[in-house]
Parts: C-alpha cells; sequence; structure tokens
C-alpha cells in the first residue's frame, strides 16, 4: 500500500482538516489512520489502481518491482512460504506471491481497503488488525514484507518491528518501504517547487491534519534513515540490505510529490531488508 507523503489530499469532508505538526501517539494515530483510509481507499484504489496492477509487487512509485528486485529471494523460493504482508491495502503483493506458490495472508488496519482486496479477489486469508498487534502465533511465517504499509504511520515502529520478528521463523526475512526521510526536508511537490529545502530533515514531529476539533484525522511520522536503523536493530533484526530506487526512464507518471524531474535528483523510497537471526 502506498499512500501520497509527505502531505496527503485532505481527507474527505465539508470542512478541510488543518495541516500541522505536532505529537501523536500511538493510539491517536491509528484511530486517524484507519479512519482515514476507510474514508479514502475508493479514491485511492481509483487513482492508483492501475499503476499497482491487481497481481503486481510494486515497492514504491519508482515502480520497483519485486520480479526484478528480489527482496524476498528468487520468485523460485517462494513456493510454499508463509508470508505476511502488513498494510496490504487491495493485496496486490499478496496476490502476486500467491501466484508464486507462496502462501500469503493479507493484513490491514482498514476494512475498507480489504474490501477492495475482496472485489479483486484471491483465495488467500483477508485480516483487519493493527500492525502493532499481530494476530498470530510466534513463529507462524517464514517471510514478512509491507510496501508502504504501516510503518509510516504509527507512533511506535518499533512495537511494530518487534511484532513481525515474534511472527517470524528464525531465519525469516522482512522487507519493507516507506518514505525515503529525506524527502521530509522538501515539500511534497512534483515540480521544481519541490527541490528546495524547506524543513529541517531532523524535526521528528510527526505531520497531523486534524478537524475543527483538534481531533487527528491523518498521521505521519518522520523518522531519519539513522532512527530507521536504530529501530531495525531494537526490534532485533539484522539489517542486510538498503535499498533506494533510482527512478527509471520507462516511469513517466507523477504520484503525490514522486515524478521523474525529482526522481532523478532525490531518492523517494527507502526498502529495508532485514533478517531475523
Amino acid at each position: 500500500m502506498i499512500q501520497d507523503p509527505v502531505f496527503p489530499e485532505a481527507a474527505t469532508g465539508s470542512v478541510e482538516p488543518e495541516a500541522t505538526r505536532r505529537q501523536a501517539d500511538v493510539a491517536e494515530s491509528a484511530r486517524a489512520n484507519r479512519g482515514w483510509w476507510d474514508r479514502n481507499a475508493d479514491e485511492y484504489q481509483v487513482e492508483h489502481g492501475t499503476f499497482l496492477g491487481d497481481d503486481r509487487f510494486v515497492w514504491g512509485p519508482e515502480g520497483l518491482d519485486e520480479v526484478e528486485a528480489e527482496l524476498l529471494g528468487p520468485p523460485e523460493d517462494l513456493k510454499g512460504r508463509d508470508v505476511l504482508e502488513i498494510g496490504a491495502g487491495a493485496a496486490q503483493c499478496a496476490r502476486w506471491l500467491a501466484a508464486q506458490g507462496a502462501r500469503p495472508v493479507a493484513l490491514d488496519i482498514s476494512h475498507r481497503q480489504l474490501q477492495h482486496a475482496l472485489r479483486i479477489g484471491g483465495t488467500f486469508p483477508l485480516v483487519c488488525a493493527d500492525a502493532g498487534a499481530l494476530p498470530f502465533a510466534d513463529a507462524s511465517f517464514d517471510l514478512a514484507c509491507s510496501a508502504y504499509g504501516a510503518l509510516p504511520f504509527v507512533a511506535d515502529p518499533v512495537r511494530v518491528l518487534t511484532e513481525v520478528r515474534r511472527v517470524l521463523r528464525p531465519g525469516g526475512r522482512f522487507v519493507f518501504s516507506v518514505t525515503h526521510p529525506i524527502r521530509w526536508a522538501f515539500p511534497d511537490e512534483p515540480g521544481p517547487e519541490g527541490l528546495s529545502v524547506s524543513a529541517s530533515y531532523f524535526d521528528r514531529t510527526p505531520y497531523v491534519e486534524q478537524d475543527e476539533e483538534g481531533r487527528a484525522v491523518y498521521v505521519e511520522h518522520h523518522r531519519t534513515i539513522g532512527d530507521r536503523v536504530r529501530d531495525v536493530v531494537a526490534g532485533g533484526f539484522r539489517l542486510v540490505d538498503l535499498v533506494e530506487p533510482e527512478w527509471p526512464a520507462w516511469n513517466t507518471s507523477e504520484w503525490g510529490g514522486w515524478s521523474p524531474l525529482r526522481g532523478n535528483l532525490i531518492p523517494g523510497t527507502a526498502v529495508f531488508v532485514c533478517a531475523r537471526d
């Protein structure tokens, strides 16, 4: 599931929410983002469904495809593996995994996103749950993955990483992609105006959209590259690789602040490949 960070379109409603930077704890972040994705799932799938496909595994707006990247391992090695997709949205990645012979489970906090997964179809389980409290037994999966799901939105990423490690078997791998942290220093604009630094990279204050009563309706959390690495280690993983996809010549599309102009100059996505020893 790929969102339009850092500043997504306003949530639906008669009054547009106020965009601000303020603290938002675990509960507020989860409540706000569950509601945001339930309200905006239809529009998201209409706008981005063609790019994502029904059964394609794309790590980010650059179009890095797991078929070529093999960050979870060679496709032929996925057969028979139990795989958890976190923040699955319409479960496009899980559907691709199933086609390789894997046994995926698609999890998302948004019920409406999972309804789109049902609409597209598939024989694998769909689970509506919070990534910080995974409803699975210890050592249930061989692999876990998350394409822009959960990690950008949670106030306590170590809690999520610890949970993922718990449900992975020894030797398992967790691969997740997020907005590249450097992007938080730039405006979320695809054109030339998005090429000048406008904020401190080191300001970890969350981006929040709130209603007239001050209640958060969308929350996104910023972590520096160093923070992400430390989170991975604190969650009990070993960092195997950090992939920063380059913008390919074939991709002429814009997605929120992503564009060929910006993509050829600064990274937009960071993919963390983590091992559970």
